[in-house]
């Protein structure tokens, strides 16, 4: 019997040490923190300042109408602020902890309906639902990214803290200050991705509009009325404008078709055309 109690006694004294070695490990996980400067995959890690997270979601124009992801989600901030303001947000983040970490913290600003985070290969997913994409990456990193983001709905939306996109010029930028307690890494860039207009277009009564296209700008001719003129203009996501013979078209594109209004000084009318061989 004495055996017997001591073997007893043996195996509650062994389970309360697993369990006291189980909490212990999961108290160490509820304590991670995350350095400054602590490496990962692609990128060293550094906050972007709550006051340019504001700002970048509002040069964005983010709503609740729209879905955000965020690349390289480090602590969540971005996601989070981000569904405080009714908007869908996912993180993508390779660090598991770091993961873990934001899914923590969602749920004590109370917005784990709408911040989820996931671990994941930046190169690796698939963006093509997001209609808002906000990150804090390498020059080299974004270059990578840039065409699979040029393939993207036109009209999505994208903003980096401090970096840009090469020669893709910028469709916007935002600062925040000192006084808003933003010390460094504090001016964010906005990008439109612009629909695909290159090619020939056939216009209404014999027209052909002619397009280059160099990111969201766009150059060629338009043939009409047995006159050629130059072409200068831009996009704005689906929104294009351009230039021609004295006036001025606006429209949006919409695949394979577009149209619009075009003044010539004073007088307006409608204009209209379809890509080529479409």
């Amino acid at each position: 019997m004495i055996a017997l109690n001591f073997l007893r006694l043996s195996f509650l004294t062994l389970g309360l040490s697993l369990f006291g070695a189980t909490g212990f490990a999961q108290d160490k996980a509820a304590e991670y923190q995350p350095e400054v400067g602590q490496a990962g995959k692609d990128v060293v890690w550094v906050p972007t300042p709550q006051a340019l997270v504001d700002r970048m979601l509002d040069i964005a124009k983010a709503t609740p109408k729209d879905f955000l992801m965020d690349l390289g989600s480090g602590d969540g901030r971005t996601v989070i602020t981000a569904a405080k303001r009714g908007i869908n947000a996912l993180g993508i983040e390779y660090n598991p902890d770091m993961v873990a970490l934001a899914q923590r913290a969602a749920a004590k600003e109370g917005v784990s309906e709408k911040a989820k985070f996931t671990k994941a290969d930046l190169f690796e997913t698939d963006f093509s639902k997001a209609t808002v994409i906000t990150m804090f990456l390498l020059p080299d990193i974004n270059l990578r990214l840039r065409p699979k983001i040029l393939n993207l709905k036109p009209g999505t939306r994208i903003v980096s803290n401090s970096f840009t996109m090469g020669e893709w010029k910028e469709d916007g930028s935002t600062k925040a200050t000192e006084k808003e307690g933003c010390q460094s890494y504090c001016t964010a860039f906005l990008w439109i991705v612009p629909a695909k207009t290159e090619g020939t277009w056939q216009m209404p009564g014999g027209g052909e509009l002619t397009l280059k296209q160099s990111f969201q700008m766009i150059t060629g001719t338009l043939k009409a009325d047995g006159k050629e003129s130059q072409v200068n203009g831009q996009l704005r996501g689906e929104r294009i404008t351009f230039k021609a013979g004295g006036a001025e078209y606006t429209g949006l594109v919409a695949g394979g078709a577009m149209k619009g209004t075009v003044k010539t000084g004073t007088n307006s009318s409608e204009w209209a055309a379809t890509r080529k061989g479409s």
